[in-house]
């Protein structure tokens, strides 16, 4: 099994820029996806950012070229660089894990990275507010 604590959430003006973490422990893996999810109020929690194992990442339209997703391997965590941040990215973040396999594989079967049900482990979140 796997346990992730997300860290680095807080409030910022718009603009302004923030670096989630999620630290992962427990058991090891060879091959894995990871992801952080978000969930306003009142919303669906949808995926915001992708990365496999093999180093490939995918980023949900309205954050690409914005916001960064990067792993740390040796420190077993997952890092989310957001910039020029807007009060639309105001949720709670959500770092999420399929270990086993990397996102590509789930891919070649026409499963979307930002599939839910693909992860297994979750972490409890962490709250970014963005004021305009």
């Amino acid at each position: 099994q796997v346990q992730l604590v997300e860290s680095g959430g807080g409030s910022v003006q718009s603009g302004g820029s923030l670096r989630l973490s999620c630290v992962a422990s427990g058991d090891t893996y060879d091959n894995w996806c990871m992801a952080w999810f978000r969930q306003a109020p009142g919303k669906e929690r949808e995926g915001v950012a992708a990365i496999g194992s093999d180093g490939t990442t995918s980023y949900e339209g309205s954050v690409e070229g914005r916001f960064t997703i990067s792993q740390d391997n040796a420190k077993n965590t997952l890092y989310l660089q957001m910039n020029s941040l807007k009060p639309e990215d105001t949720a709670m973040y959500y770092c999420a894990a399929e270990p086993g396999h990397t996102c590509t594989y789930w891919a070649a079967y026409g499963f979307s990275w930002f599939r839910r049900g693909l992860y297994n482990a979750w972490g409890q979140g962490t709250q970014v507010s963005v004021s305009s």
